[in-house]
């Protein structure tokens, strides 16, 4: 019994030196790969819409001055 809690003990203290030591050299590891892309979905299905508005008030803004000067 004692044998396998000092191997779980050991396992689990090499299993957290490879974590740092994983972590101190910025590796890029799945996790990171699937926050970003749940982060930059939305922002590329979004963005169209967000440059529309934006042309749209850009337009509108221009028309209001141009009119406001004659």
């Amino acid at each position: 019994m004692e044998k396998e809690v000092l191997m779980m003990r050991r396992w689990r203290e090499r299993k957290a030196v490879k974590s740092k030591k994983r972590k101190a050299e910025g590796k890029y590891s799945f996790w990171d790969g699937l926050t970003d892309v749940l982060i930059w979905v939305p922002e590329l299905i979004i963005l169209p819409f967000r440059l529309v508005y934006l042309l749209v008030r850009l337009f509108g803004r221009v028309f209001r001055d141009g009119f406001d000067s004659i």
